[in-house]
């Protein structure tokens, strides 16, 4: 018997097949009644296929090697191949057309016990079946590639990106692939949603449209023990639950100084608000609520006005909420309360009464959507800035994806910045 082995995981291709290797051939057949080769009791086929696993107790795969499953016999071959570790991940492969090999397209796990079902039949039609089982050893990895989920576990705004930041930069697209098959996102209800690649660190992960209101996420990952690339291998990932509440997304319009607040598509209120003034513009676009502080000292000098001349400034500001990390915030600005309403005169902030804001801080909460339209500014960024995924339409964000299309050069991280400008 031919004792070679080889490995992958997951999957299924050709000839409707999924997993590991085995060979067959023709033998016997434990027939019923019925003179119909399709009627017969499924005969042992282990005369007809080979592997190239281990055939000897104790001994144990090489996880580096591909599965392999051998048809032996001219007039025999194999149907169907399934293969499954121990946690229930399978094993891709593919069938050749003439039944005559299944070869594993994915990586086994290291220290893990695989089955794998070979199904047969004979030159008559009558169907074979044989069960193998194998363990593979350790893996001579000299890296691990771990994955650690965000957000924290909690409930969240509709408009909050679930990210993945890598332990070891994956730059090869193939890799990246491994990579990304591996993180699972489960929503309930289930919406479409796809990975992005910020960089070679960082995934980010969002619906097509945002989450639905009141809606469970649950994030995971299959990567440990399977190996990604040279010396590099799938290390352990802690899963992450997370949930959204009602939708809230908060409308300014910069022309027309005010800021429509819908709850779960309903307006609940209409709020008079100032916006940046020329030359300080705010940011048009989808920006999604990072953080909820109730003082913030603000000076100007950290957006690079010079302390002294007309526009600097040096305040606490109350109820402010932030959307993003270079300072853009909603927040109380009891000092432009003659212009909310009528006129933008801020560094980029929405400026509205302190009642407002106090309403505004405590009804929203981090992943709520505050869209900024008709502005002079400049749009959101994508990455760096907070969370500005949202203004990347589907088709292009789908391109980002190692499984979906061709990633796209990410725009580079802007600086994080603590409390600016107002």
């Amino acid at each position: 018997m031919n004792n070679t082995v080889h490995f992958p995981a997951l999957g299924r291709t050709v000839v409707g097949c999924t997993l590991l290797v085995v060979a067959l051939g023709a033998t016997g057949v434990a027939c019923s009644g019925d003179d119909n080769p399709l009627s017969a009791t499924p005969y042992d086929a282990a005369d007809q296929i080979s592997f190239n696993g281990p055939t000897d107790e104790g001994k144990k795969a090489d996880p580096d090697k591909p599965l392999e499953v051998v048809a032996e016999g001219a007039d025999g071959r194999i149907t169907d191949v399934t293969a499954m570790d121990a946690t229930g991940r399978y094993v891709a492969g593919e069938l050749s057309a003439d039944g005559a090999r299944w070869h594993s397209t994915s990586p086994l796990a290291a220290n893990a016990r695989y089955t794998v079902r070979v199904s047969t039949e004979n030159g008559s039609g009558a169907p074979g079946r044989k069960v193998l089982t194998f363990e593979t050893g350790k893996h001579g990895a000299k890296k691990t590639l771990n994955v650690t989920f965000g957000p924290q576990a909690g409930t969240y705004g509709v408009g909050q990106p679930v990210t993945a930041e890598l332990s070891q930069p994956v730059k090869d697209e193939a890799q990246r692939a491994v990579v990304e098959r591996a993180l699972k996102v489960q929503s309930t209800p289930a919406v479409e949603g796809a990975w992005y690649w910020v960089d070679d660190k960082k995934l980010h992960y969002r619906p097509r449209e945002y989450w639905p209101a009141h809606a469970t996420v649950q994030v995971s990952s299959n990567l440990e023990g399977i190996k990604i690339g040279d010396r590099l291998w799938g290390g352990a990932a802690k899963p992450l639950k997370i949930s959204t509440g009602d939708s809230i997304v908060a409308l300014t319009d910069a022309a027309a100084h005010t800021m429509t607040v819908l709850r779960n598509g309903k307006e609940i209120k209409r709020i008079p608000v100032t916006a940046g003034k020329p030359g300080f513009e705010s940011r048009n676009g989808v920006k999604v609520v990072l953080a909820k502080e109730s003082v913030v000292r603000m000076r100007s000098s950290t957006v690079g006005i010079a302390e002294g001349s007309s526009e600097s400034y040096d305040m606490p500001v109350h109820f402010a909420t932030r959307v993003t990390w270079s300072g853009e915030y909603v927040h109380a600005a009891p000092w432009s309360v003659g212009s909310q309403g009528s006129a933008n005169v801020s560094h980029g902030c929405i400026g509205m009464s302190t009642a407002n804001a106090q309403w505004f801080f405590d009804t929203v909460r981090e992943g709520d959507i505050v869209q900024v339209v008709n502005s002079a500014g400049k749009i959101m960024e994508p990455f760096g800035n907070g969370f500005g995924d949202w203004n990347v339409d589907w088709t292009k964000w789908r391109s980002g994806s190692a499984l979906t299309g061709t990633p796209q050069a990410a725009p580079q991280d802007t600086a994080r910045l603590r409390p600016t400008a107002v």
